[in-house]
């Protein structure tokens, strides 16, 4: 949620801060800051609202120095204020620290603190940190350490001070934190693309783990101060996918990348000639695939709707009991799963706290762990028994789209591997599925063909302010994923039902100022959409219907008709969700929302 950056080296601090915090705006915030450390002395500079606002004051009043720390805050404890702004400092002004996370029991230390005479400015709960590390000693590393060990909570932090100069202390305990490795310079984010402009070498923190960090080393331990070896990952995303690349929007440009993700998704993966489908990394042998009893899919957000339509293949082609639930609630009913259980965890960041806490609950009781997960040496990916990556690049827009369909795509291809060892996929249909896929970004360019006919329709349906999505079977997950998507970015009420569930209550608020928009490809529910599309006219409602091309059938019960591609079944939702993703992109376009950022949202949500 919020975003740390911090640099050392030969260069001048400030923009590599700044450019890292730019790059970090994705995850949102509500205000920003940045220190330095010079000659003996640390100066802050922070302002609430947009990085625009911290440039202005950094324009009026520059600061320089030999390294620093950066941080964009996603208010929690405190007002997002300038004063509650982050970077934070010690009575003396000598120790400065930023934060991601929760401590739990800062109102306890704050009481503390203050009895022995500390003065708190802020709000937050992170100032306490800055007070503890004073009263520790000089030996900045030392201090980390002890600190670490008096709070309760989720964090990640990153600490300086002119007491014990020349090096940045990190610390990890939930939220995600990197070390990038360059020559002569080191950097540490909270995500990759905040540096990624300057290396692709990162070490990824695990829980409990610190890193004292210099010019020219990166030494990492645990709290308890156990020396860690750990081999540098290699990120292998362009940096230039990072940009928007002439697009307006980062949403706009990754709703367009998602053929080329999904072609990489699949690079390696299946093989046409030998009918097969090789996820040696997801660790499941055909003996271990035998034994799964049952599965159970586990995300947030729109993970969870890819969970959803995972459901569907996998019982389809594996036939194999499956289950979704969220990660937010997965271990708070003591689910009962056991060796005989597949979990399966669904997450863009692979740093998802509800969904890692689910994982961790999942393995305490026995049960094989596997992830979907976009981002590289992840903590959900370091703690699963197996991943399957998803090849999407870095998604930067908040409302997630090119991770959403690789995650289909890549649970397409466990519940092939899931149907193929269990012996309940023939080689016939498997053939089928596999040519379905190596077509499948052919068709989704097809469907973004549709963006001016969509832009044009947004014009006169942005006026509405309450919209209903309709689909059946595999595509009532795409009917939540599309009002998700609208009331993300739009600040629009939508709402996504299966269609066969209208008449059971949202029947009753159609009328004309409620847009309906319905899935109807031609598959075996087709007869019931048209159904409950003529119910829907007969009743005034307006109907925007993503079909088949040539449907005249739907084209007489409806008023604007989306046309896509036909698809195989199972995979049709990666198509039919194209339409819906630009339908939300060009409405909140023209009611000048801000696509990219939308108030009061986080890319990744890594606190409970």
């Amino acid at each position: 949620m919020c975003g740390i950056v911090g640099y050392i080296g030969p260069k001048a601090p400030v923009p590599i801060l700044m450019e890292g915090l730019k790059r970090l705006e994705y995850r949102g915030y509500d205000s920003s800051g940045i220190a330095t450390v010079e000659d003996g002395r640390l100066r802050t500079e922070r302002a609430a609202g947009k990085i625009l606002n911290l440039e202005e004051k950094l324009r009026l009043k520059p600061l320089s120095g030999s390294y620093g720390l950066g941080h964009t805050r996603w208010a929690t404890h405190g007002r997002p204020t300038e004063e509650n702004a982050h970077p934070h400092v010690d009575c003396t002004g000598r120790i400065v620290v930023v934060h991601n996370g929760i401590i739990e029991n800062y109102s306890e230390l704050k009481r503390e603190l203050a009895a022995r005479g500390h003065v708190f400015r802020t709000e937050t709960d992170t100032e306490v940190v800055a007070h503890l590390l004073e009263g520790e000693g000089d030996d900045l590393e030392a201090a980390v350490r002890a600190v670490c060990g008096r709070l309760t909570g989720i964090f990640a932090l990153a600490a300086a001070s002119v007491r014990d100069p020349d090096k940045i202390v990190v610390a990890r305990m939930g939220p995600p934190l990197v070390v990038g490795l360059g020559e002569g310079e080191n950097f540490v984010a909270s995500d990759i693309p905040a540096i990624l402009h300057h290396t692709r070498n990162v070490i990824f923190l695990d829980d409990r783990e610190m890193a004292v960090v210099t010019r020219d080393s990166a030494a990492i331990t645990t709290f308890g101060g156990a020396p860690v070896v750990k081999a540098p990952t290699r990120i292998t995303w362009d940096p230039i996918q990072a940009e928007k690349a002439g697009f307006k929007h980062f949403m706009q440009k990754e709703i367009f990348e998602q053929p080329r993700a999904i072609r990489d998704t699949l690079v390696g993966r299946i093989s046409l000639d030998t009918g097969r489908v090789h996820l040696e990394e997801l660790n499941l042998p055909s003996a271990d695939a035998r034994a799964v009893e049952r599965v159970v899919l586990v995300a947030c957000g729109t993970s969870w709707h890819a969970a959803l339509c995972g459901r569907y293949m996998i019982e389809s082609l594996a036939r194999v009991h499956a289950e979704v639930d969220y990660g937010s609630e997965f271990r708070y009913r003591d689910p009962m799963v056991d060796a005989k259980t597949l979990c399966v965890f669904i997450s863009q960041s692979g740093e998802t706290a509800d969904t890692l806490a689910a994982l961790r609950e999942a393995k305490a009781k026995g049960a094989r762990t596997a992830a979907v997960c976009n981002v590289v040496g992840s903590m959900i990916t370091r703690e699963a028994d197996g991943t399957v990556y998803t090849h999407a690049g870095p998604e930067i827009g908040v409302a997630s789209t090119k991770a959403f369909t690789t995650q289909l795509v890549a649970l397409h291809l466990i519940a092939l591997h899931l149907g193929r060892c269990r012996g309940a996929l023939a080689a016939e249909e498997t053939a089928v599925q596999l040519h379905a896929l190596q077509h499948l970004g052919g068709l989704v360019e097809e469907a973004l063909a549709l963006e001016s006919q969509i832009e044009e329709v947004s014009r006169h349906y942005m006026r509405y302010e309450d919209f209903l999505y309709l689909g059946r079977g595999i595509h009532y997950p795409i009917a939540l994923e599309g009002a998700l998507k609208l009331k993300e970015i739009s600040y629009i009420h939508a709402e996504g039902y299966p269609s066969g569930e209208m008449k059971h209550g949202p029947i009753a608020l159609i009328d004309e100022d409620l847009p309906v928009v319905a899935l109807a490809p031609r598959d075996a529910v087709y007869d019931k959409i048209v159904s409950n599309l003529e119910e829907v006219k007969a009743r005034d409602g307006k109907v925007i219907a993503v079909a088949h091309a040539g449907d005249d059938r739907i084209r007489k019960v409806s008023d604007v008709v989306l046309e896509v591609p036909p698809c195989e079944p199972l995979l049709a939702p990666v198509v039919n969700v194209i339409p819906l993703q630009l339908l939300a992109y060009h409405i909140a376009v023209k009611r000048g929302c801000d696509v990219d950022q939308p108030r009061n949202l986080a890319k990744s949500v890594t606190v409970e």
